[in-house]
């Protein structure tokens, strides 16, 4: 009797994921083309990735990444850093270009920056002013509509991450940010929600978020290869990563409220 319970329950649980990955297909192309209709005004459908290392694409925003360009939205991918934390710097920046050609991102679209100020080092402190100028400078030569980053907690409590997230809150009450363009922050989540794979989606899906990127297995073998792509990081618990985590199989955002310039930022 016990064991036909928990058979029901594991076949109820699989027809709900289904359930919210097939409806989500069907909704998420409205929803990206309603935003992007909203601030766009018709100029176009140009989304910016803002990551501070290689490999952040694929462990972090690969899901949204993929349903993107699956809408016909043209991304491009800004990498504050060559990850040269362990002088890998070359070989890391050649495996983020392999890894972006899984995910779909053109080599044209890819910007990796190696500012001298902007370390690969969870010590530093990267000045909020310096990566103000970086990104709205990007926002203006692309003609960019919408902004993907970090939240406050770095998804990993990274400290570079962090300060991207920083950087864009304030650019959004200043001036610099484009009138036309919205900016949306990557929800971190707990320990326990992070690492339950796909099993997490339901609560993912029935959560609030402005935005919501859900994958299938299809999905997640492009995200697989892309991370598979960043050699250097290959380390015994980077697998546990692409197996456990759900940043592999759904992403959720936030948007970063915009308002009037409130403080200068050094």
């Amino acid at each position: 009797m016990y064991l036909w319970f928990v058979v029901i329950v594991v076949l109820a649980y699989v027809i709900c994921l289904k359930y919210i990955y097939y409806r989500h297909r069907r909704s998420f192309k409205n929803e990206i083309n309603y935003l992007l209709s909203l601030e766009a005004h018709g100029a176009g459908r140009e989304c910016l990735i803002v990551t501070a290392h290689p490999d952040d694409e694929c462990m972090f925003f690969g899901p949204t990444i993929i349903r993107l360009i699956e809408c016909n939205v043209i991304v491009h991918l800004l990498c504050l850093s060559e990850g040269n934390y362990c002088n890998q710097g070359v070989q890391r920046k050649q495996e983020l270009f392999n890894s972006c050609a899984k995910l779909g991102i053109h080599p044209s679209r890819i910007t990796i920056l190696d500012h001298k100020k902007l370390p690969d080092d969870p010590k530093a402190e990267w000045r909020v002013s310096l990566l103000n100028s970086i990104i709205a400078k990007h926002l203006r030569a692309h003609s960019i509509n919408m902004v993907l980053t970090f939240d406050g907690r770095g998804v990993s409590g990274h400290s570079n991450h962090i300060a991207i997230y920083k950087a864009v809150r304030h650019l959004a009450t200043t001036d610099q940010l484009p009138k036309d363009c919205c900016l949306f922050s990557l929800v971190s989540v707990g320990l326990l929600r992070k690492y339950v794979s796909f099993l997490e989606l339901p609560l993912s899906w029935l959560l609030p978020s402005s935005l919501c990127c859900i994958i299938g297995s299809k999905g997640y073998k492009q995200c697989k290869a892309a991370m598979l792509c960043h050699r250097t990081q290959l380390v015994w618990f980077r697998y546990l990563y692409i197996t456990f985590s759900r940043y592999m199989f759904v992403n959720t955002f936030q948007m970063i409220p915009q308002g009037p310039k409130v403080e200068k930022m050094y």
